[in-house]
């Protein structure tokens, strides 16, 4: 039984460490790789991008697609699932563009949680809540609603040496999640 006892545990502690961490890597593919169903639902928002760019993301547990575009000066990142189904859009801002009041909290939460740190980027995410066409012109409208998220990246201090975090808060500035970064892969650099 203490056998059990002890495998169950390190099995939990196993799992509640990985679910911190960031197990991801981005590769950019072909427009021809992406999946069809997702790209009819933003072609129309393609037309006048510039700078369109597909990746293909694996995770530790799932397969994402990624379109990212500049459209009138704003940086769009639209993700789908494998089956091309609108899972977010992200788009990329500066701190001005945040609330003051939700900054605010957001970096109380910084400030209490790291012994220093630099904000990297940060995202305004729309997640699909009703649907997608309504999510799409939200996001398209860069409307500041109370279902927007904010995701902060940051090289974080917290013991001895800095790390890559990515920090979600809600439209208050609210802490929702932490994931930390793994570094880049660098595997195509040849020695």
């Amino acid at each position: 039984m203490k056998k059990f006892s002890l495998l169950l545990l390190l099995l939990i502690s196993t799992l509640t460490c990985f679910s911190q961490i960031k197990l991801e890597r981005e590769f950019r593919i072909k427009k021809s790789e992406f999946p069809s169903e997702a790209l009819s639902l933003i072609k129309t928002k393609l037309t006048d991008a510039k700078k369109i760019k597909f990746y293909k993301e694996i995770d530790s547990s799932k397969v994402t697609f990624e379109a990212k575009f500049k459209k009138k000066r704003l940086w769009y990142s639209v993700e789908f699932n494998e089956q091309g189904h609108l899972q977010d859009i992200e788009v990329l801002i500066k701190s001005i563009d945040i609330p003051n009041d939700t900054f605010e909290n957001a970096t109380k939460y910084l400030d209490q949680n790291f012994e220093k740190y630099k904000i990297v980027k940060i995202q305004q995410q729309y997640p699909v809540i009703e649907n997608d066409e309504k999510t799409i012109n939200n996001a398209f409208q860069n409307l500041m609603l109370p279902t927007v998220n904010y995701e902060i990246m940051i090289n974080g201090k917290k013991e001895k040496n800095f790390e890559k975090f990515e920090i979600l808060f809600d439209a208050t500035g609210k802490f929702k999640s932490i994931r930390k970064s793994l570094p880049i892969n660098y595997d195509h650099i040849l020695y």
